[in-house]
């Protein structure tokens, strides 16, 4: 790799982490949310709601597609987040 090529990965990376920690802070956001979404929840079998998660996948696809980023990115993106939070409510699940 040329030392120009290297400065430009060097800048782009640097971006990509500064993007990284706002995703974190959004992540954070979303954990809240989650927390305030279980405590309502009054038995276990209320924390996987697949209509809600089709739903979900459907709109996330549409605003892909019109955002010009590849749906199957943000489909796993989200499939994979939807399984975390779900095994998050599971295991602080407390009635």
């Amino acid at each position: 790799m040329s030392p120009l090529n290297k400065a430009k990965l060097n800048k782009i990376r640097k971006d990509l982490d500064k993007l990284d920690n706002s995703l974190i802070k959004i992540i954070k956001k979303r954990t809240s949310l989650v927390k305030k979404v279980l405590a309502l929840k009054e038995k276990k079998n209320q924390i996987v709601d697949q209509k809600r998660i089709r739903i979900i996948l459907k709109n996330i696809k549409k605003k892909s597609i019109r955002n010009k980023i590849d749906p199957k990115i943000t489909n796993r993106i989200w499939k994979n987040m939807i399984g975390a939070y779900i095994d998050f409510e599971r295991r602080n699940f407390k009635k």
